[in-house]
């Protein structure tokens, strides 16, 4: 039987557009924040990364309350539109803040502004507009393949806007004169073309009724409101769900590795222009992958093997850009971070569809709906993992004998860069590429399913 259909082609682009509203921040914070903190305010990387540290204490308190407030909500434009719609202001205003701390304040100040600041961005006010962002893709459709559309739409826009910020920031702000006053303007830039976007998506689609969304009267009936600490454990109890957390956060830990490659390109490739090319290598064959993403889904029949497969490849490419790093070939540096990142991409394309899986299983198994709540797992995993990896590569940078004031720096700081750079990113993925060996949820869905119609 077809699946009934609920989206036009423009509802997809515009939902997937919200992704460079989310990027403008992400991508931008996730660069350039630590080389900012260190080369132009003067802070210590080990001081920031323990900042950073702390502040994801506060994450996963905020994710799941945010996820639970979004399924409670009952507005003119939805449960989750309002949250991604207002929440992102404060997304604008605070990304300012981090990039403006002031040069005449002391170093504790600045320490505390840049904690405040980020703390509010990540644990607030990302967190609301990121999980209703992600929360639409169930709320929109409950059409599978146009779940997959939307995560593919989505993260093209994600990984091209990933690029476009990676390739030009660092000659923008040379253009703007350089130094504190130029990363302010360039942040504030970046805010208001985010701030438009977001608001644009946020309106290209419509959430369904909650009649449409509630399936049947049985259903309805079956339904059980639940409180922030029921909410907690329908999660834990997920097995899936707690797989898709774990993938997440390795993969933003990944991402914080090869982010840091631009300290890899300027003191150990000597050529800093290099992490716009590498960002190239890396965004390039993931947006590819994304566009043959939802055909391959229909190919391969579901989602498990086309990602597990996409994740072997991805190792293998990780490890042959080791090779070619120690071969001192930057042309076979670039050929196999493509290969590696084309790899990625299918699990990029279609993770909202295995998360909207990943809800139906806690309702089958529970008898409870947490559509919004489930995705607390994207926000949660993009915050924690994406500021473990900051705080991480600024501990590794201070153990190293990192000084941002140096033009050359210690051999022990050369060897960790390519720790980083080159063997994290390698051990990272052969860790998602079995977590994912195990989540077949789609299997685990049917075989429920199965034994409901044999009980009836």
């Amino acid at each position: 039987m077809k699946e009934k259909t609920y989206l036009n082609w423009y509802n997809k682009v515009g939902y997937g557009s919200g992704d460079v509203a989310g990027n403008v921040v992400y991508a931008f914070l996730s660069s350039f924040v630590m080389i900012y903190l260190t080369n132009t305010v003067g802070l210590s990387a080990g001081a920031v990364g323990i900042l950073i540290a702390v502040s994801k204490l506060f994450d996963g308190v905020t994710d799941v309350f945010f996820g639970a407030m979004i399924d409670k909500t009952r507005t003119r434009l939805g449960r989750a539109r309002p949250w991604m719609l207002y929440g992102y202001i404060g997304c604008a205003i605070t990304l300012i803040a981090i990039f403006a701390i002031p040069t005449g304040l002391g170093k504790t100040a600045q320490y505390a502004w840049f904690f405040i600041a980020y703390t509010l961005l990540n644990a607030v006010f990302y967190t609301a507009n990121n999980i209703a962002y992600s929360a639409l893709t169930s709320l929109c459709t409950k059409n599978s393949k146009e779940r997959v559309q939307m995560g593919s739409c989505r993260f093209i826009f994600a990984f091209a806007t990933s690029l476009l910020i990676q390739s030009v920031t660092v000659g923008f702000v040379a253009m703007c004169g350089g130094g504190a006053n130029a990363w302010r303007l360039v942040a504030i830039i970046y805010a208001v073309i985010g701030l438009v976007v977001n608001t644009i998506s946020c309106l290209s689609v419509k959430e369904l009724p909650e009649e449409e969304l509630t399936r049947s009267a049985r259903e309805k009936e079956k339904e059980e409101k639940y409180g922030l600490i029921e909410a907690v454990k329908l999660l834990t109890a997920n097995k899936y769900y707690l797989m898709i957390c774990g993938v997440y956060i390795l993969q933003q830990l990944y991402g914080a590795m090869i982010n840091a490659g631009i300290y890899y390109m300027t003191y150990v490739m000597k050529n800093e222009s290099l992490y716009g090319v590498f960002s190239w290598a890396i965004n390039i064959p993931l947006i590819v992958a994304l566009v043959l993403t939802p055909t391959l889904v229909g190919r391969w029949r579901g989602l498990y093997k086309l990602n597990l497969r996409g994740y072997m490849l991805a190792v293998a490419g990780r490890l042959l850009v080791i090779v070619a790093a120690y071969m001192g070939s930057v042309p076979l540096m670039l050929l196999f971070t493509a290969l590696a990142a084309f790899g990625q991409g299918p699990w990029q394309g279609d993770m909202n569809a295995v998360i909207a899986s990943c809800s139906e299983y806690t309702f089958l198994t529970k008898g409870k709906r947490v559509d919004g709540t489930m995705y607390s797992c994207t926000s949660l995993g993009t915050k924690l993992g994406g500021g473990l990896g900051t705080a991480v590569s600024g501990l590794l940078l201070e153990v190293s004998g990192f000084s941002g004031t140096l033009d050359i720096q210690p051999a022990s700081c050369i060897r960790m860069l390519q720790f980083m750079y080159l063997w994290l990113p390698l051990i990272l993925n052969i860790v998602i590429m079995l977590i994912l060996s195990r989540m077949n949820v789609e299997k685990a869905n049917e075989k429920i399913r199965a034994g409901l119609e044999f009980q009836r």
